[in-house]
């Protein structure tokens, strides 16, 4: 498997990119093309021992910058790092995108060059979550600030086929993010979305509040790309909040070194379990290939992981069941819109 890595994108790049990338081909064999300005990528690639990996350099003579509108690095910007690797996956010479760049600029040139997937009216960034339980997916996180009830619908099969093959859930619990349990608590967003989701195929546990994102009683939570991101930057501020003042807390008390040292293993799982490094990119669900977005201070070790979801999403063929679990589910739902609308016509 190829897999385009847009060496230039990312708060430390081009030398954590290339670290990240030098470690997922040793660890995971697969075939990587770093893409971005060559001399300094070539730089960076030789102060690492790639011997026997199979990594490439393939030039691209301009950046977009993270301050800048996906507008403007669409038109502006053919010869970006971003735009280089994606027109890869475009043209068939990898299989996958990999980028920790502008976020906004990594998801239009995505859309723009690969496409929506048929049936797809949005596609959704799904991130892993931790839990008391294991782990459960997100989406939106940051996509789409306003949705319809459709995308809503949309989004809860994507993921639902992403807990299904990730996370080996066989039938994953679907939540619905809410203020409120109850089926008519929530804005019109929600409350018409519930009516969607509970008619599809899926295994619909109703609405979950935002106390239920880390319990475990979700597997997948559906939610539009404003609040999702929202919950998302909140869940890492105060998973490092957390880290931060437990570390200040033993350092002032009389016997905390004595106490850090017995409590260490702990609290080095603890942070494995709330690293967002652990768990790499987010794949952008609904396209016709595959992008992976990764956080914009993605360390080398958040880079390799980024490259192995990319590995796993292909291998996983998850494209391929996102589309049958549409149609599906589409189906039904035109079935019984045939069905509301002869009622309707019948009683008139």
């Amino acid at each position: 498997m190829r897999i385009a890595v847009d060496a230039m994108g990312g708060d430390y790049a081009p030398e954590t990119v290339v670290e990240g990338s030098v470690l997922a081909a040793r660890e995971y064999g697969v075939e990587i093309i770093l893409v971005g300005h060559e001399d300094k990528v070539r730089t960076e690639l030789a102060r690492h021992n790639h011997n026997g990996l199979k990594i490439e350099v393939r030039h691209a003579s301009e950046v977009a910058e993270m301050h800048e509108a996906p507008s403007e690095a669409l038109r502006k910007k053919k010869d970006s790092s971003i735009r280089v690797a994606t027109n890869l996956v475009k043209s068939g010479e990898a299989q996958a995108v990999v980028s920790a760049g502008n976020t906004g600029v990594a998801m239009a040139t995505a859309l723009f060059v690969l496409g929506r997937m048929a049936d797809i009216e949005r596609p959704a960034i799904a991130t892993i979550m931790p839990t008391l339980t294991g782990a459960s997916i997100m989406l939106d996180v940051g996509a789409n600030v306003d949705c319809k009830p459709i995308h809503l619908l949309q989004f809860a099969i994507m993921g639902n086929v992403f807990a299904q093959r990730i996370l080996g859930k066989e039938s994953p619990r679907v939540g619905l993010l809410s203020i409120g349990e109850e089926e008519t608590k929530g804005n019109e967003l929600t409350k018409e979305s519930f009516k969607l989701v509970r008619e599809s195929t899926l295994n619909f546990v109703g609405n979950v509040e935002g106390r239920d994102v880390f319990n475990g009683n979700a597997d997948v939570i559906v939610c539009d790309g404003f609040t999702g991101n929202v919950a998302l930057k909140i869940s890492e501020g105060l998973a490092d909040a957390i880290n931060r003042l437990l570390k200040k807390e033993i350092a002032s008390a009389a016997t905390g070194k004595l106490g850090y040292f017995l409590l260490k293993p702990a609290f080095a799982r603890f942070k494995k379990r709330v690293d967002y490094s652990e768990y790499g990119g987010a794949p952008l669900l609904g396209l016709n290939g595959i992008s992976i977005i990764s956080h914009g201070r993605s360390s080398g070790k958040a880079i390799k992981n980024a490259i192995r979801v990319a590995k796993e999403f292909h291998e996983n063929e998850i494209n391929q069941h996102i589309h049958e679990g549409i149609e599906e589910n589409l189906s039904l739902f035109r079935e019984r819109q045939q069905k509301n609308n002869n009622k309707m016509t019948a009683e008139a």
